[in-house]
Protein backbone atom coordinates (compact mmCIF):
# COMPACT_ATOMS: atom_id res chain seq x y z
CA UNK A 1 0.00 0.00 0.00
CA UNK A 2 1.41 3.42 -0.97
CA UNK A 3 2.00 6.14 1.55
CA UNK A 4 -0.66 8.30 -0.08
CA UNK A 5 -3.31 5.59 0.24
CA UNK A 6 -2.36 4.97 3.88
CA UNK A 7 -2.59 8.68 4.68
CA UNK A 8 -5.99 8.96 3.01
CA UNK A 9 -7.37 5.98 4.95
CA UNK A 10 -6.09 7.31 8.26
CA UNK A 11 -7.61 10.70 7.58
CA UNK A 12 -10.99 9.13 6.87
CA UNK A 13 -10.93 7.11 10.09
CA UNK A 14 -10.04 10.16 12.19
CA UNK A 15 -12.80 12.19 10.57
CA UNK A 16 -15.38 9.51 11.45
CA UNK A 17 -14.18 8.83 15.04
CA UNK A 18 -13.47 12.34 16.31
CA UNK A 19 -17.16 13.40 16.73
CA UNK A 20 -17.83 10.39 18.99
CA UNK A 21 -14.82 11.18 21.12
CA UNK A 22 -15.91 14.76 21.41
CA UNK A 23 -19.39 13.74 22.53
CA UNK A 24 -17.90 11.39 25.12
CA UNK A 25 -15.73 14.15 26.55
CA UNK A 26 -18.76 16.44 26.83
CA UNK A 27 -20.73 13.80 28.83
CA UNK A 28 -17.81 13.26 31.17
CA UNK A 29 -17.49 16.95 31.85
CA UNK A 30 -21.23 17.15 32.56
CA UNK A 31 -21.03 14.27 35.05
CA UNK A 32 -18.01 15.82 36.73
CA UNK A 33 -19.95 19.08 37.10
CA UNK A 34 -22.96 17.31 38.67
CA UNK A 35 -20.76 15.43 41.12
CA UNK A 36 -18.99 18.61 42.12
CA UNK A 37 -22.35 20.34 42.61
CA UNK A 38 -23.57 17.52 44.87
CA UNK A 39 -20.32 17.59 46.83
CA UNK A 40 -20.63 21.34 47.35
CA UNK A 41 -24.27 20.97 48.52
CA UNK A 42 -23.43 18.21 51.01
CA UNK A 43 -20.44 20.09 52.37
CA UNK A 44 -22.64 23.16 52.86
CA UNK A 45 -25.27 21.11 54.70
CA UNK A 46 -22.63 19.52 56.93
CA UNK A 47 -21.26 22.95 57.82
CA UNK A 48 -24.78 24.10 58.78
CA UNK A 49 -25.40 21.03 60.98
CA UNK A 50 -22.02 21.40 62.69
CA UNK A 51 -22.88 25.01 63.43
CA UNK A 52 -26.20 23.99 65.02
CA UNK A 53 -24.46 21.32 67.15
CA UNK A 54 -21.94 23.87 68.39
CA UNK A 55 -24.74 26.31 69.25
CA UNK A 56 -26.67 23.64 71.23
CA UNK A 57 -23.52 22.54 73.07
CA UNK A 58 -22.81 26.15 74.00
CA UNK A 59 -26.34 26.61 75.38
CA UNK A 60 -26.18 23.29 77.26
CA UNK A 61 -22.88 24.19 78.88
CA UNK A 62 -24.07 27.71 79.70
CA UNK A 63 -27.31 26.63 81.48
CA UNK A 64 -25.66 24.64 84.33
CA UNK A 65 -23.01 27.36 84.69
CA UNK A 66 -25.80 29.93 85.07
CA UNK A 67 -27.24 27.70 87.81
CA UNK A 68 -23.87 27.74 89.55
CA UNK A 69 -23.77 31.53 89.46
CA UNK A 70 -27.33 31.71 90.77
CA UNK A 71 -26.56 29.42 93.67
CA UNK A 72 -23.14 30.96 94.27
CA UNK A 73 -21.58 27.51 94.29
CA UNK A 74 -18.08 26.64 93.11
CA UNK A 75 -17.62 23.00 94.17
CA UNK A 76 -18.39 20.01 91.97
CA UNK A 77 -20.31 16.84 92.83
CA UNK A 78 -19.77 13.34 91.46
CA UNK A 79 -23.16 12.21 92.81
CA UNK A 80 -25.19 14.18 90.25
CA UNK A 81 -27.04 12.07 87.67
CA UNK A 82 -24.93 11.48 84.57
CA UNK A 83 -27.68 12.90 82.35
CA UNK A 84 -27.26 16.31 83.97
CA UNK A 85 -23.52 16.25 84.78
CA UNK A 86 -22.35 18.39 81.83
CA UNK A 87 -20.15 20.81 83.80
CA UNK A 88 -18.69 21.11 87.26
CA UNK A 89 -21.98 22.41 88.64
CA UNK A 90 -22.93 21.01 92.07
CA UNK A 91 -25.99 18.80 92.51
CA UNK A 92 -28.01 21.59 94.16
CA UNK A 93 -27.49 23.89 91.21
CA UNK A 94 -28.44 21.18 88.75
CA UNK A 95 -31.65 20.45 90.65
CA UNK A 96 -32.51 24.14 90.47
CA UNK A 97 -32.06 24.18 86.70
CA UNK A 98 -34.05 20.95 86.28
CA UNK A 99 -36.91 22.20 88.44
CA UNK A 100 -37.34 25.37 86.40
CA UNK A 101 -37.63 23.32 83.20
CA UNK A 102 -39.90 20.63 84.69
CA UNK A 103 -42.61 19.89 82.14
CA UNK A 104 -44.71 16.80 82.92
CA UNK A 105 -46.93 15.15 80.36
CA UNK A 106 -50.49 16.20 81.21
CA UNK A 107 -53.61 14.52 79.87
CA UNK A 108 -57.33 14.42 80.50
CA UNK A 109 -59.64 11.50 79.70
CA UNK A 110 -63.33 12.34 79.29
CA UNK A 111 -65.74 9.44 79.72
CA UNK A 112 -69.46 10.00 79.26
CA UNK A 113 -72.38 7.55 79.17
CA UNK A 114 -76.06 7.10 78.60
CA UNK A 115 -77.49 4.06 80.44
CA UNK A 116 -80.92 2.50 80.15
CA UNK A 117 -81.93 -0.36 82.47
CA UNK A 118 -85.06 -2.51 82.42
CA UNK A 119 -84.62 -3.65 86.04
CA UNK A 120 -84.78 -1.23 88.95
CA UNK A 121 -82.42 -3.15 91.24
CA UNK A 122 -78.86 -4.10 90.29
CA UNK A 123 -77.56 -6.04 93.31
CA UNK A 124 -75.65 -9.28 92.70
CA UNK A 125 -77.21 -12.08 94.75
CA UNK A 126 -74.73 -13.80 97.05
CA UNK A 127 -72.18 -10.96 97.03
CA UNK A 128 -71.69 -7.78 99.05
CA UNK A 129 -70.41 -5.15 96.61
CA UNK A 130 -68.17 -2.19 97.25
CA UNK A 131 -69.04 1.29 96.01
CA UNK A 132 -67.20 1.00 92.66
CA UNK A 133 -68.61 -2.46 91.95
CA UNK A 134 -72.19 -1.24 91.80
CA UNK A 135 -74.11 -0.68 88.61
CA UNK A 136 -73.83 2.82 87.12
CA UNK A 137 -76.55 5.47 87.13
CA UNK A 138 -79.37 5.39 84.62
CA UNK A 139 -79.69 8.19 82.08
CA UNK A 140 -77.10 10.71 80.92
CA UNK A 141 -74.03 11.35 82.98
CA UNK A 142 -70.26 11.46 83.20
CA UNK A 143 -68.80 8.13 84.18
CA UNK A 144 -65.28 9.08 85.20
CA UNK A 145 -62.98 11.94 84.25
CA UNK A 146 -59.26 11.31 84.69
CA UNK A 147 -56.45 13.83 85.06
CA UNK A 148 -53.08 12.22 84.32
CA UNK A 149 -49.63 13.61 85.12
CA UNK A 150 -46.40 11.77 84.33
CA UNK A 151 -42.72 12.59 83.79
CA UNK A 152 -39.20 11.34 84.30
CA UNK A 153 -37.86 12.53 87.64
CA UNK A 154 -34.27 12.02 86.50
CA UNK A 155 -32.24 9.22 84.93
CA UNK A 156 -33.17 6.79 87.73
CA UNK A 157 -36.85 7.46 88.48
CA UNK A 158 -40.17 8.30 86.83
CA UNK A 159 -43.38 9.48 88.46
CA UNK A 160 -47.08 9.34 87.65
CA UNK A 161 -50.34 10.53 89.20
CA UNK A 162 -53.99 10.01 88.23
CA UNK A 163 -56.85 11.96 89.77
CA UNK A 164 -60.36 10.68 89.03
CA UNK A 165 -63.60 12.64 89.28
CA UNK A 166 -66.87 10.74 89.25
CA UNK A 167 -70.42 11.12 90.50
CA UNK A 168 -71.85 8.91 93.25
CA UNK A 169 -75.33 9.29 94.67
CA UNK A 170 -75.64 12.78 93.19
CA UNK A 171 -72.31 14.10 94.48
CA UNK A 172 -69.02 14.66 92.65
CA UNK A 173 -66.23 12.69 94.30
CA UNK A 174 -62.53 13.35 93.78
CA UNK A 175 -60.29 10.33 94.19
CA UNK A 176 -56.52 9.99 93.97
CA UNK A 177 -56.39 6.76 91.99
CA UNK A 178 -52.63 6.54 91.53
CA UNK A 179 -49.60 8.52 92.72
CA UNK A 180 -46.34 6.62 92.55
CA UNK A 181 -42.67 6.67 91.65
CA UNK A 182 -40.90 3.83 89.85
CA UNK A 183 -37.31 3.01 89.07
CA UNK A 184 -36.05 3.04 85.48
CA UNK A 185 -32.43 1.86 85.66
CA UNK A 186 -32.19 -1.16 87.96
CA UNK A 187 -30.16 -4.13 86.68
CA UNK A 188 -31.46 -7.58 85.76
CA UNK A 189 -34.82 -6.29 84.48
CA UNK A 190 -35.96 -5.22 87.95
CA UNK A 191 -38.39 -2.43 88.83
CA UNK A 192 -39.49 -1.04 92.17
CA UNK A 193 -42.74 0.92 92.37
CA UNK A 194 -43.83 2.79 95.51
CA UNK A 195 -46.87 4.89 96.34
CA UNK A 196 -50.52 4.30 95.46
CA UNK A 197 -51.21 2.27 92.33
CA UNK A 198 -53.28 -0.51 90.77
CA UNK A 199 -51.56 -3.77 91.67
CA UNK A 200 -50.64 -6.45 89.14
CA UNK A 201 -53.54 -8.84 89.73
CA UNK A 202 -54.85 -10.86 86.83
CA UNK A 203 -55.16 -8.89 83.60
CA UNK A 204 -57.70 -6.08 83.98
CA UNK A 205 -56.85 -4.81 87.47
CA UNK A 206 -53.75 -2.83 86.49
CA UNK A 207 -55.61 -1.08 83.64
CA UNK A 208 -57.70 2.07 83.94
CA UNK A 209 -61.37 1.67 83.02
CA UNK A 210 -61.17 3.81 79.87
CA UNK A 211 -58.74 1.27 78.35
CA UNK A 212 -61.28 -1.59 78.64
CA UNK A 213 -62.86 -3.20 75.60
CA UNK A 214 -66.34 -2.87 77.13
CA UNK A 215 -68.25 -0.06 78.83
CA UNK A 216 -68.18 -1.80 82.23
CA UNK A 217 -66.09 -4.35 84.09
CA UNK A 218 -67.08 -8.05 84.18
CA UNK A 219 -69.07 -9.32 87.16
CA UNK A 220 -65.93 -10.96 88.55
CA UNK A 221 -63.92 -7.75 88.82
CA UNK A 222 -66.90 -5.90 90.25
CA UNK A 223 -67.61 -8.52 92.92
CA UNK A 224 -64.08 -9.53 93.94
CA UNK A 225 -62.04 -6.34 93.35
CA UNK A 226 -64.61 -3.51 93.45
CA UNK A 227 -63.52 -2.68 89.89
CA UNK A 228 -59.82 -2.21 90.70
CA UNK A 229 -57.63 -3.03 93.68
CA UNK A 230 -55.49 0.08 94.23
CA UNK A 231 -53.67 0.58 97.52
CA UNK A 232 -50.70 2.28 99.17
CA UNK A 233 -47.64 0.11 99.09
CA UNK A 234 -44.51 -1.05 97.30
CA UNK A 235 -44.11 -3.60 94.52
CA UNK A 236 -40.97 -5.28 93.20
CA UNK A 237 -40.94 -7.00 89.80
CA UNK A 238 -38.37 -8.53 87.47
CA UNK A 239 -38.32 -9.67 83.86
CA UNK A 240 -36.26 -12.86 83.82
CA UNK A 241 -33.63 -13.70 81.16
CA UNK A 242 -35.56 -16.64 79.70
CA UNK A 243 -36.28 -17.77 76.16
CA UNK A 244 -39.87 -16.54 76.45
CA UNK A 245 -41.17 -13.46 78.26
CA UNK A 246 -41.25 -14.25 81.99
CA UNK A 247 -42.08 -11.74 84.72
CA UNK A 248 -42.47 -12.23 88.45
CA UNK A 249 -43.34 -9.79 91.18
CA UNK A 250 -44.65 -9.24 94.69
CA UNK A 251 -46.02 -6.34 96.68
CA UNK A 252 -46.78 -5.28 100.24
CA UNK A 253 -49.73 -2.93 100.85
CA UNK A 254 -51.51 -1.07 103.59
CA UNK A 255 -54.69 -3.09 103.01
CA UNK A 256 -57.19 -0.22 102.95
CA UNK A 257 -58.84 -0.93 99.60
CA UNK A 258 -61.54 -3.54 98.90
CA UNK A 259 -61.44 -6.49 99.60
CA UNK A 260 -59.38 -5.17 102.50
CA UNK A 261 -60.47 -2.28 104.69
CA UNK A 262 -60.36 -0.77 108.15
CA UNK A 263 -56.59 -0.96 108.58
CA UNK A 264 -55.94 2.50 110.05
CA UNK A 265 -53.50 1.17 112.65
CA UNK A 266 -52.03 -1.62 110.54
CA UNK A 267 -48.51 -1.85 109.17
CA UNK A 268 -48.96 -4.25 106.25
CA UNK A 269 -52.54 -5.40 105.80
CA UNK A 270 -52.26 -7.10 102.40
CA UNK A 271 -49.71 -8.61 100.05
CA UNK A 272 -49.68 -9.76 96.45
CA UNK A 273 -47.61 -12.04 94.26
CA UNK A 274 -47.78 -12.81 90.56
CA UNK A 275 -46.03 -14.56 87.70
CA UNK A 276 -46.70 -14.42 83.98
CA UNK A 277 -45.26 -15.76 80.76
CA UNK A 278 -45.83 -14.83 77.14
CA UNK A 279 -44.48 -14.91 73.63
CA UNK A 280 -45.17 -14.94 69.92
CA UNK A 281 -46.46 -17.65 67.63
CA UNK A 282 -45.30 -16.92 64.12
CA UNK A 283 -45.49 -13.36 62.87
CA UNK A 284 -49.13 -12.61 63.63
CA UNK A 285 -50.01 -14.10 67.06
CA UNK A 286 -48.96 -13.13 70.58
CA UNK A 287 -50.09 -14.52 73.94
CA UNK A 288 -49.77 -14.06 77.68
CA UNK A 289 -50.84 -16.15 80.70
CA UNK A 290 -50.46 -15.57 84.41
CA UNK A 291 -51.26 -16.50 88.01
CA UNK A 292 -51.63 -14.04 90.87
CA UNK A 293 -52.87 -13.79 94.43
CA UNK A 294 -54.06 -11.13 96.89
CA UNK A 295 -53.92 -11.93 100.60
CA UNK A 296 -55.64 -9.51 103.03
CA UNK A 297 -55.58 -10.05 106.79
CA UNK A 298 -57.29 -8.56 109.84
CA UNK A 299 -60.01 -7.03 107.66
CA UNK A 300 -62.78 -4.84 109.03
CA UNK A 301 -64.71 -4.19 105.82
CA UNK A 302 -67.97 -2.38 105.24
CA UNK A 303 -70.07 -2.77 102.10
CA UNK A 304 -73.60 -2.07 100.95
CA UNK A 305 -75.80 1.00 101.47
CA UNK A 306 -76.85 2.92 104.55
CA UNK A 307 -79.23 0.74 106.52
CA UNK A 308 -78.22 -2.33 104.50
CA UNK A 309 -74.60 -2.70 105.51
CA UNK A 310 -72.76 -5.98 105.18
CA UNK A 311 -69.71 -6.00 107.45
CA UNK A 312 -66.91 -8.55 107.34
CA UNK A 313 -64.10 -9.17 109.82
CA UNK A 314 -61.38 -11.71 109.14
CA UNK A 315 -59.01 -12.80 106.36
CA UNK A 316 -59.54 -12.93 102.61
CA UNK A 317 -57.54 -14.91 100.04
CA UNK A 318 -58.01 -14.28 96.32
CA UNK A 319 -56.46 -16.30 93.49
CA UNK A 320 -56.64 -15.36 89.79
CA UNK A 321 -55.64 -17.14 86.58
CA UNK A 322 -55.64 -15.00 83.41
CA UNK A 323 -54.88 -15.50 79.72
CA UNK A 324 -54.89 -13.30 76.64
CA UNK A 325 -54.10 -13.89 72.95
CA UNK A 326 -53.97 -11.44 70.05
CA UNK A 327 -54.13 -12.55 66.41
CA UNK A 328 -53.60 -10.26 63.41
CA UNK A 329 -54.85 -12.03 60.25
CA UNK A 330 -52.91 -9.72 57.91
CA UNK A 331 -49.85 -9.43 60.15
CA UNK A 332 -50.75 -5.82 60.97
CA UNK A 333 -53.14 -5.37 63.91
CA UNK A 334 -53.88 -1.81 62.79
CA UNK A 335 -55.92 -3.35 59.95
CA UNK A 336 -57.50 -6.42 61.53
CA UNK A 337 -57.23 -8.01 64.95
CA UNK A 338 -58.83 -10.72 67.06
CA UNK A 339 -58.43 -10.59 70.87
CA UNK A 340 -59.32 -13.49 73.16
CA UNK A 341 -59.19 -12.86 76.90
CA UNK A 342 -60.38 -14.49 80.12
CA UNK A 343 -59.87 -14.66 83.89
CA UNK A 344 -60.88 -17.14 86.59
CA UNK A 345 -61.27 -16.05 90.26
CA UNK A 346 -61.39 -18.04 93.50
CA UNK A 347 -61.88 -16.28 96.84
CA UNK A 348 -61.82 -17.85 100.29
CA UNK A 349 -62.86 -15.82 103.34
CA UNK A 350 -62.54 -16.82 106.96
CA UNK A 351 -64.11 -14.66 109.66
CA UNK A 352 -67.51 -13.23 110.55
CA UNK A 353 -70.22 -11.48 108.56
CA UNK A 354 -72.86 -9.12 109.90
CA UNK A 355 -75.80 -8.30 107.61
CA UNK A 356 -77.99 -5.49 108.96
CA UNK A 357 -80.62 -6.08 106.25
CA UNK A 358 -81.01 -9.67 107.40
CA UNK A 359 -81.10 -8.51 111.03
CA UNK A 360 -78.19 -10.75 111.95
CA UNK A 361 -75.43 -10.26 114.42
CA UNK A 362 -71.92 -11.50 113.70
CA UNK A 363 -72.13 -14.94 112.07
CA UNK A 364 -69.14 -17.21 111.49
CA UNK A 365 -68.26 -17.57 107.83
CA UNK A 366 -65.64 -19.79 106.22
CA UNK A 367 -66.37 -20.56 102.60
CA UNK A 368 -65.27 -19.90 99.05
CA UNK A 369 -66.72 -18.03 96.08
CA UNK A 370 -65.63 -18.14 92.47
CA UNK A 371 -66.32 -16.73 89.04
CA UNK A 372 -64.98 -16.27 85.54
CA UNK A 373 -65.39 -14.31 82.35
CA UNK A 374 -64.39 -14.82 78.73
CA UNK A 375 -64.49 -12.27 75.95
CA UNK A 376 -63.60 -11.81 72.32
CA UNK A 377 -63.10 -8.59 70.36
CA UNK A 378 -62.78 -8.50 66.56
CA UNK A 379 -61.42 -5.49 64.69
CA UNK A 380 -62.94 -6.06 61.27
CA UNK A 381 -61.86 -2.68 59.84
CA UNK A 382 -59.19 -0.17 60.93
CA UNK A 383 -61.75 1.95 62.85
CA UNK A 384 -64.44 -0.61 63.72
CA UNK A 385 -64.60 -3.36 66.35
CA UNK A 386 -67.24 -5.74 67.67
CA UNK A 387 -67.08 -7.83 70.83
CA UNK A 388 -68.89 -10.33 73.03
CA UNK A 389 -68.39 -11.23 76.69
CA UNK A 390 -69.88 -13.70 79.15
CA UNK A 391 -69.31 -13.62 82.93
CA UNK A 392 -70.51 -15.97 85.67
CA UNK A 393 -70.38 -15.95 89.48
CA UNK A 394 -70.80 -18.73 92.04
CA UNK A 395 -71.63 -17.74 95.62
CA UNK A 396 -70.67 -19.82 98.64
CA UNK A 397 -72.99 -21.66 101.00
CA UNK A 398 -74.72 -19.09 103.18
CA UNK A 399 -74.93 -19.80 106.94
CA UNK A 400 -78.41 -19.99 108.42
CA UNK A 401 -77.88 -16.75 110.31
CA UNK A 402 -77.34 -14.85 107.01
CA UNK A 403 -80.26 -16.34 105.08
CA UNK A 404 -82.33 -13.73 103.26
CA UNK A 405 -79.50 -11.21 103.21
CA UNK A 406 -77.01 -10.03 100.60
CA UNK A 407 -74.94 -13.21 100.82
CA UNK A 408 -77.95 -15.44 100.08
CA UNK A 409 -77.96 -16.20 96.36
CA UNK A 410 -81.37 -17.88 96.54
CA UNK A 411 -80.08 -20.84 94.54
CA UNK A 412 -79.20 -18.63 91.56
CA UNK A 413 -75.74 -18.13 90.05
CA UNK A 414 -75.51 -14.57 88.68
CA UNK A 415 -74.47 -14.21 85.04
CA UNK A 416 -74.28 -11.58 82.32
CA UNK A 417 -73.96 -11.68 78.52
CA UNK A 418 -72.68 -8.55 76.75
CA UNK A 419 -72.16 -7.42 73.17
CA UNK A 420 -70.66 -4.19 71.90
CA UNK A 421 -69.59 -2.34 68.77
CA UNK A 422 -67.29 0.68 68.80
CA UNK A 423 -65.83 3.19 66.35
CA UNK A 424 -62.36 4.61 66.93
CA UNK A 425 -61.70 7.72 64.89
CA UNK A 426 -58.14 8.02 66.21
CA UNK A 427 -56.08 6.87 69.17
CA UNK A 428 -57.65 9.78 71.11
CA UNK A 429 -61.37 9.19 70.51
CA UNK A 430 -63.77 6.26 70.69
CA UNK A 431 -67.58 5.92 70.61
CA UNK A 432 -69.26 2.69 71.76
CA UNK A 433 -72.72 1.10 71.83
CA UNK A 434 -73.27 -1.84 74.19
CA UNK A 435 -76.10 -4.20 75.10
CA UNK A 436 -76.12 -6.49 78.16
CA UNK A 437 -78.55 -9.06 79.50
CA UNK A 438 -77.98 -9.76 83.19
CA UNK A 439 -79.63 -12.23 85.55
CA UNK A 440 -78.08 -11.25 88.87
CA UNK A 441 -80.81 -12.65 91.13
CA UNK A 442 -83.56 -15.22 90.85
CA UNK A 443 -86.46 -13.78 88.85
CA UNK A 444 -84.65 -10.54 88.04
CA UNK A 445 -83.62 -10.08 84.40
CA UNK A 446 -82.07 -6.78 83.39
CA UNK A 447 -81.70 -5.60 79.80
CA UNK A 448 -79.13 -2.80 79.67
CA UNK A 449 -78.28 -0.45 76.80
CA UNK A 450 -75.28 1.88 76.99
CA UNK A 451 -73.88 4.60 74.74
CA UNK A 452 -70.38 5.75 75.65
CA UNK A 453 -67.73 8.18 74.46
CA UNK A 454 -64.07 8.23 75.53
CA UNK A 455 -61.96 11.24 74.55
CA UNK A 456 -58.31 11.86 75.45
CA UNK A 457 -56.92 15.39 75.58
CA UNK A 458 -53.21 16.05 75.81
CA UNK A 459 -50.53 13.48 76.48
CA UNK A 460 -51.48 9.91 77.24
CA UNK A 461 -49.14 6.93 77.42
CA UNK A 462 -49.63 3.73 75.49
CA UNK A 463 -51.71 1.05 77.17
CA UNK A 464 -50.12 -2.20 78.29
CA UNK A 465 -50.49 -5.41 76.33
Amino acid sequence: MSKKLLLAASTAVLLNVSPALAASDTDLESLRAEIQSMRDAYESKIVQLESKVQTLETRQNAAPQQGVETQGAVASSSNAPSATRTTSAPATAQRSVRDTSFNPAVGIVLNGKYNNFSEEEGEIAGFALGEEGERGREGLGIDETELNFSASVDDKFRGSATVALHEHEGEIEVELEEAYVATTALPAGMEVKAGRFFSELGYLNSHHAHADDFADRPLTNRAFLDGNYGDDGVQVSAVLPTAIYTEVGAGAFRGDDFPGGGTDDADIGAWTAYGRVGGDIGNNTSWRAGLSTLQATDISREAGHEGEEVNFKGDSSLYIADARAVYAPTGNNADQEVILQGEFFIRDEDGTYEDTAAGSGEVDYNDGQSGWYAQSVYKFAPQWRAGARYSQLYAGDVPAGLAGGALDDGGHNPWAATTMVDWTNSEFSRVRAQYSHEELADGHEDDQFTLQYIMSLGAHGAHNY
